[in-house]
């Protein structure tokens, strides 16, 4: 069940999106429709099948792999898989007639990355034949309250992206409750058409908590993508039940094929 915001929390929102106001950071309409799936009822493991982003992005993934990645895509019918912008060319060609998307991720995992490279890389990933994009935010002009420099960051790779998606990773495990609030608000006013909860690769993977706030903030407007040690079906569909329109998981396989059913 999804927990609706309490006053404080509506407050805090319409406070830090007045302060946006101010900066004349305005709202982009996107490139393309946003249509957020609507959040599903899961009553066991394969229901999870067509919300999974099966990943690999270690730094150690081979190509043999990835290919293994893609099998398994195919074998339980996964919504697509993430991996590095090295191997979506491998992943596109795998994939090849299947309705399984390819994800790849920009500025990963820091978001340290200067936006013209950020640009650069996102039109070279979709020239490769990505179907989404994830982008890192910048985290430190974040937690500066540099509100600016992260909008621009973030409308430049939409703007470079066109017509494909792009979810923004905001790494709410390095971040307070405002920031959390900010980054999605910055997010949906920069035309992105997801937000993120992690990378996976810092602090902390994703928390139900983590999902009922950006839940509340961006309500039905934009997908939620929980990520970063999702390994069970029981995590998986309580992230699900508190919002969560995607998931992006590396223990897929597991997490779809546990004996447990529920109802």
């Amino acid at each position: 069940m999804i927990d609706f915001p309490n006053d404080n929390r509506l407050s805090l929102i319409q406070k830090i999106s007045e302060e946006m106001d101010g900066l004349g950071l305005e709202s982009v309409r996107p490139a393309i429709q946003r249509h957020v799936e609507k959040t599903k009822t899961i009553k066991k493991p394969l229901d999870l099948a067509p919300l999974i982003e099966h990943t690999l992005l270690k730094p150690e993934a081979t190509r043999r792999d990835i290919i293994r990645l893609c099998e398994e895509a195919k074998r339980f019918h996964f919504r697509g898989v993430c991996v590095n912008p090295v191997f979506v060319k491998e992943a596109q060609k795998q994939l090849a007639g299947t309705d399984c998307s390819v994800i790849t991720v920009v500025g990963f995992p820091l978001g340290a990355n200067i936006t013209a490279t950020k640009v650069e890389e996102t039109k070279h990933v979709i020239e490769l034949g990505a179907n989404e994009v994830d982008m890192v935010i910048p985290i430190g002009a974040l937690k500066d309250h540099d509100y600016k420099t992260v909008y621009q960051d973030i409308r430049a790779v939409v703007e470079a992206a066109g017509s494909i998606p792009v979810k923004v990773i905001i790494e709410a495990g390095l971040l307070e409750e405002t920031e959390k609030i900010a980054a999605c608000l910055l997010a949906e006013r920069a035309g992105a058409v997801f937000v993120k909860t992690s990378t996976g690769f810092n602090a902390r993977g994703t928390t139900v908590e983590d999902v009922k706030l950006m839940k509340a903030v961006v309500g039905d407007g934009l997908g939620i993508k929980a990520a970063g040690g999702i390994r069970d079906f029981q995590t998986a569909r309580a992230l699900v039940e508190a919002g969560s329109t995607r998931l992006g998981c590396s223990a897929s396989v597991t997490i779809v094929t546990e004996s447990l059913q529920i109802g």
